[in-house]
């Protein structure tokens, strides 16, 4: 499975270092890498990419809301021009990302893409995006090589609204350390970007506090049978098992463990990746006992500003959030249309006119911006989040139960 995402990895960043289209002027800009005409009365197009359907569907779902109310604060317009979102399916994986990335690619109209939630999505997609001159914002993609120095060009378009994980394992490595006070930890990760980086920055973290990481396992996305992995890591008699996997192998495992001998009392620890309905539908009782680190998303931590959009999220959609980052979305499209007021012209007929690498240089020169999840200003790779994190606990299997606060609720701090 690594091999295969090695595999698609080298693809999307060869398409990423080859040539830009040559520098154009369009009516009154120039651009090194192209401009895009949005003719008087057409729509300004904003790409997406997200995990829609199936088991990680609940969490690119939330993420694409945000930006829908991002837009609907806007009044659906630019300057004039009607805003319309153009959102994909890209799975949770690198092939998704790559086919979601593609197909947005192929319309000359799209801008920017917000997205995408998966680390492995961005993997895959962020190159040909940036290929093609489009710019994106991840929402919860939040692996530490996307934004590293050493990325490589393909992700020079790409930026993000969330946190790097290098922010939250030192976050959870304290908390096992010294509120569980645990000294022996394993670890699970399914071979993708963001469970495989977590992981690695939180053994190191662990480590640092004297703690001992007795073993390392990994599954993969498609597993169903862990009783394997959970069978090796027993014999090293863990106090706690670190595993921020997806809905579906999260599932299998909190199921499993609990007929493993010696895992019986062994805390399992996960991520808010599983922070969804789907997770609750997967494990059903299971689920009981089950903690989550995640970016605390509550109105106590992010104010006023989060109230009343959590407010109008209820009043569009009917229901709580899905799941914890809805307000990277919204905010990654409030960045956006503060970039693009920055550097789109608008033509003697009516016409906007938008350099790709003036809005992607606006992008990246964000500072200070006020948004729902904080003061945004980006760093020179990218990175624009920022977060506060707590933990949360499952105390019901039952899928109506669930609502963030109350089913997970939170333990700690």
């Amino acid at each position: 499975m690594v091999r295969v995402f090695a595999a698609h990895a080298a693809f999307a960043a060869a398409v990423a270092v080859s040539s830009f289209a040559a520098a154009e002027t369009v009516g009154p800009v120039t651009d090194p890498i192209g401009v895009v005409k949005i003719a008087k009365g057409q729509p300004v197009v904003v790409g997406g990419y997200w995990p829609l359907n199936g088991p990680d569907g609940a969490l690119g779902l939330d993420q694409k809301r945000g930006v829908e109310l991002a837009i609907q604060d806007a009044k659906g317009t630019f300057d004039g021009h009607p805003i319309r979102l153009e959102a994909e399916d890209s799975q949770c994986s690198v092939e998704g990302g790559q086919t979601a990335a593609a197909k947005l690619a192929t319309n000359p109209q799209v801008l920017a893409v917000i997205g995408p939630a998966c680390s492995s999505e961005a993997r895959g997609g962020a190159p040909i995006l940036w290929q093609s001159g489009i710019p994106s914002i991840g929402t919860s993609a939040t692996a530490p090589t996307l934004t590293a120095p050493n990325r490589g060009p393909g992700f020079e378009g790409f930026l993000r609204t969330v946190h790097s994980d290098n922010a939250a394992a030192p976050v959870v490595a304290k908390y096992v350390r010294e509120v569980l006070k645990a000294d022996k930890v394993a670890t699970i990760h399914d071979g993708t970007p963001y469970p495989e980086q977590v992981v690695r920055a939180f053994e190191e973290q662990f480590t640092m506090l004297g703690g001992q990481v007795v073993a390392r396992e990994a599954v993969a996305p498609t597993d169903s049978d862990m009783r394997p992995v959970l069978t090796r890591v027993a014999t090293a008699q863990p106090q706690v098992i670190f595993m921020p996997v997806f809905v579906n192998a999260a599932a299998f495992l909190v199921r499993q463990a609990k007929e493993v001998p010696g895992l019986q009392k062994t805390t399992l620890l996960g991520t808010d990746a599983v922070l969804s309905p789907n997770f609750l539908e997967a494990a059903g009782d299971a689920a009981v006992g089950y903690t989550i680190a995640g970016t605390d998303t509550s109105p106590q931590a992010l104010g006023p500003r989060y109230v009343a959009l959590l407010e109008k999220y209820k009043a569009k959609y009917g229901e709580d959030p899905l799941a914890a980052f809805h307000p990277q979305g919204y905010d990654a499209g409030g960045v956006l249309l503060a970039a693009l007021k920055k550097v789109a012209v608008k033509g003697d007929d009516g016409s906007l006119y938008v350099g790709r690498k003036a809005l992607r240089d606006a992008l990246y020169a964000t500072k200070d911006y006020e948004g729902v999840t904080g003061t945004l200003t980006c760093s020179p790779t990218g990175d624009c989040g920022q977060a506060k994190f707590h933990i949360l606990e499952f105390v019901d299997g039952s899928l109506d139960s669930y609502k963030v606060g109350v089913n997970p609720k939170v333990i700690w701090p």
